[in-house]
């Protein structure tokens, strides 16, 4: 539980990505503005870059407006600046997406971002990031180990723990869950899973929003979802490689925005990052005692082996690259959200 200043200073802190204007053309022909069409890009970068600050500087930095900013901040920063050779910038997304069927300039799902940001990270050497995106509303740990390039299948659920005969080569990962939790409303049966995946201290928050409107959701009070708005227009910020960025517009210095959960739109992603691998014990944990366990209708199941009438797995490798352009493919780079609980009141906010 926060209070209204540790709030505070938890939102301002997160890196804020929203539309921009007078960036270079995608593509070198295509769109010099992502106003309109990239917000839900903007939030994958949200929560990208929420699990990146968690990798490097802790759940616990807070940004301090005119402070001085560790190296490593600035290098994330860097990471996702509207220049076409910046690993996560709106460029290498935007086209990036155009393997998964989007055209630049086309509004895209959780689904769709997720994919887009697994293929960027096999680009990231720095972070040397593992992203997995679930399928079908199952996530399954044999297929986990595979895309952090382990040797060996991990233990079963019950005893999910590193052992002398269980040696694994861990990476930082990140694990996104497209979800449907109904037709064209949340089903409330799902609500209170949802409260207890942002209680969890791997979450770093949801995507989501409304038909054609996406926000990053970073927690909630009592019935309302906290989030970060993309849909403000700002300047490209132009900053050469390695130089110090003015970092003033990367951070909502106002209060968070709050949405009922009844008005969410039933088509999300879930976002949990898991630093070390007793991270990712602890939330196979957490997931059977909160999601598993307690609910009739699971938001989704966690299984330890590949579904036999699944398709192979097949391990995430470096897309092949070919730039032609606005449509081209691309040219190729903690963890908690504000664990605020159902009985917080910020009616001041």
């Amino acid at each position: 539980i926060l209070g209204k200043s540790e709030l505070l200073s938890d939102v301002r802190s997160r890196l804020w990505f929203t539309y921009r204007k007078k960036f270079s053309p995608i593509g070198g022909t295509g769109p010099s503005s992502d106003t309109g069409w990239g917000c839900m890009l903007r939030c994958g970068q949200m929560i990208l870059a929420q699990a990146l600050v968690c990798r490097h500087l802790g759940r616990e930095w807070r940004w301090v407006a005119e402070g001085t900013q560790p190296v490593e901040y600035q290098r994330i920063l860097h990471c996702f600046l509207d220049r076409k050779d910046s690993c996560y910038s709106i460029h290498q997304m935007a086209q990036m997406g155009v393997g998964e069927g989007k055209s630049v300039g086309e509004w895209y799902g959780p689904n769709t971002v997720a994919q887009v940001l697994k293929k960027l990270a096999l680009f990231d050497d720095w972070n040397s990031l593992a992203v997995y995106v679930s399928m079908d509303n199952t996530v399954v740990i044999e297929d986990i180990s595979k895309c952090l390039g382990q040797r060996q299948a991990p233990c079963p659920l019950s005893h999910f723990h590193a052992t002398s005969q269980h040696p694994l080569d861990w990476r930082p990962l990140l694990l996104l869950i497209p979800l449907r939790m109904g037709i064209n409303d949340i089903n409330p049966v799902y609500i209170q899973a949802l409260k207890e995946c942002f209680k969890m201290p791997q979450s770093c928050g949801v995507l989501g929003g409304k038909p054609n409107l996406a926000y990053y959701f970073i927690g909630f009070v009592d019935d309302e979802l906290i989030y970060l708005d993309p849909h403000t227009t700002q300047l490209a910020v132009d900053s050469e490689t390695g130089s110090t960025v003015d970092d003033q517009s990367y951070h909502c210095q106002r209060n968070p925005r709050r949405m009922k959960i009844t008005s969410l739109d039933p088509s999300v992603a879930l976002g949990f990052f898991c630093k070390s691998e007793e991270d990712f014990d602890s939330w196979c944990n957490l997931v059977q005692q909160e999601i598993l366990k307690k609910r009739n209708l699971r938001m989704f199941e966690l299984v330890e082996k590949h579904p036999s009438h699944w398709p192979p797995f097949i391990t995430p490798t470096k897309p092949e690259v070919q730039t032609t352009g606005a449509g081209g493919s691309a040219a190729l780079n903690l963890t908690q959200t504000l664990n605020l609980s159902a009985g917080y009141s910020v009616a001041n906010l």
